[in-house]
């Protein structure tokens, strides 16, 4: 095995074809196949499943395929360090946000990371607590922002930040009430029919568990994985949500929902930054940590 082969590899399975991939690459098709070839013949296994239609990871694929991409990270990362002898802060930082922050939070972070720091690059991916977990051990994330992460062993975690979740219901037609409507008991949101992420999403975990307390259970309409859906089903009529007062204030339509305070007892999620507590991070890894924290407290602060 070599990182080239690693590479190449990585880059068929992501994109799921010998075409794409080697035009993403720059190589003669032949040689690109010539080398999966040969990393499959070395570890006496089938890595990719051929097809007219493209290349797909066979069992054993999509467990190299997880291991390859921390390798070939770890590897940008010694890069970076010996890089950092000479005084640059560069290289990559892979970054990792929940899908109702990336929104507000990935145009801000990625200018001040220009800024800050002209000669290192970041990548930012959006997924749920629980995945971005697994890839920060694996080596694919650097840093992430988790939802009520708990603590464990391989993962480093520090406190963000507190986000109050509202019930957001669609904009009665009209004018808006004066004063706006009142705190909701979460007892009376149990009755509703609900719109909500399917689990183990962190928001549906902290619902559910908050309403188990009180012996109730949310009445479930439709699971939705993803704001935008979310809050698009919302104003076609399906259902309530509870989402923070910032996922909705950001969607495309913030004029067409309602949104009141959930009471008895209020639900707050725990926002956390996360990085590997088995890999020192680099100088580089850590300035964008803080300028994640600092951006993440302007943002979210003035949402």
């Amino acid at each position: 095995m070599d990182l080239k082969q690693l590479e190449y590899f990585v880059r068929v399975a992501e994109l799921g074809s010998f075409t794409r991939a080697a035009q993403a690459l720059d190589v003669a098709q032949p040689a690109l196949s010539r080398q999966v070839r040969l990393l499959e013949v070395e570890l006496r296994q089938n890595l990719l499943l051929r097809n007219g239609r493209g290349a797909m990871p066979t069992e054993a694929g999509r467990l190299l395929l997880e291991h390859a991409r921390g390798i070939l990270h770890q590897v940008e990362r010694a890069k970076e360090e010996l890089g950092r002898v000479g005084g640059a802060l560069a290289g990559r930082v892979a970054i990792g946000l929940p899908p109702s922050l990336s929104r507000v939070l990935a145009v801000p972070l990625t200018r001040a990371v220009r800024q800050q720091l002209p000669q290192a690059s970041v990548s930012i991916c959006e997924g749920l607590s629980i995945n971005m977990q697994e890839w920060l051990i694996s080596g694919r994330l650097d840093i992430a922002v988790l939802y009520n992460a708990q603590p464990t062993p391989e993962i480093e975690l520090s406190p963000l930040l507190e986000e109050e979740l509202v019930l957001v219901q669609p904009r009665p037609p009209g004018l808006s009430p004066d004063p706006p409507p009142g705190p909701v008991a979460l007892g009376v949101i149990a009755q509703m029919p609900l719109v909500i992420p399917s689990r183990p999403n962190a928001l549906r975990m902290l619902v559910e568990a908050e309403m188990a307390n009180m012996g109730l259970r949310p009445m479930v309409a439709l699971e939705i994985d993803g704001v935008a859906a979310i809050l698009d089903l919302v104003a076609d009529g399906a259902g309530a949500a509870l989402l923070s007062r910032n996922a909705v204030a950001s969607s495309s339509r913030p004029s067409a929902f309602q949104t009141r305070p959930v009471a008895d007892p209020p639900l707050r999620t725990r926002l956390s930054l996360a990085s590997s507590a088995q890999r020192p991070s680099t100088l580089t890894q850590k300035t964008c940590l803080g300028l994640l924290r600092s951006t993440a407290l302007q943002v979210l602060a003035s949402a």
